[in-house]
């Protein structure tokens, strides 16, 4: 079996059959959508509401840290914030000679068009870097970067990050899933 073959399929067939095609046409009120009260999103500098407001640009990410019990639901700009910087970003930068990206330091793009293409561009460079691994690059440490999983193999992070990316673009298809339908207002049966 060709591992680094397998790996990057599973990713690649979701992202090109079921979670890129659910991006397409994506609104910036979609992308700003806060279904409900106290959400965590990308806000214009100094509007967020959060106890940190990181970014470098005219753009902000909420935070906390620790976070919160229960998390706050964050938007959809705020999840693909997550999947650019903590998911992909920081790993392309970590792994595969991409620029360095962290939450602070990071633009937060200001509308969902350039969301997307941030978004693409760094899925491109993470498939990009894993198709490359050879069988000993799968099975070789991670590394200092990724802190107290230093000792995992890359295949194991390969994984992870596959996990956290399907997980991460179906939240983000449910969430164009309720702006879409109608608000029931309330259930028979339920009070």
């Amino acid at each position: 079996m060709d591992i680094t073959k397998e790996l990057t399929d599973q990713l690649r067939w979701h992202w090109e059959h079921q979670a890129r095609p659910r991006l397409d046409g994506l609104s910036d009120e979609e992308y700003f959508w806060e279904p409900v009260d106290g959400c965590w999103s990308v806000r214009p500098r100094g509007t967020g509401t959060a106890a940190l407001q990181v970014g470098s640009g005219a753009f902000t990410i909420d935070f906390e840290i620790p976070e919160p019990s229960p998390a706050p639901v964050t938007t959809i700009a705020w999840r693909m914030g997550h999947l650019m910087v903590g998911v992909l970003g920081s790993r392309v930068a970590s792994h595969f000679g991409g620029e360095p990206i962290d939450y602070p330091s990071f633009d937060y793009p200001g509308s969902a068009q350039q969301a997307l293409e941030q978004l693409d561009s760094l899925y491109e460079q993470w498939i990009a870097g894993v198709s490359q691994l050879d069988a000993a690059g799968i099975d070789r440490p991670v590394g200092p970067a990724e802190h107290e999983f230093a000792a995992w193999p890359m295949g194991s992070l390969v994984l992870h990050i596959n996990r956290e990316m399907i997980h991460h673009l179906a939240e983000i298809a449910l969430l164009r899933d309720l702006y879409a339908a109608p608000l029931k207002q309330s259930t028979p049966g339920f009070q």
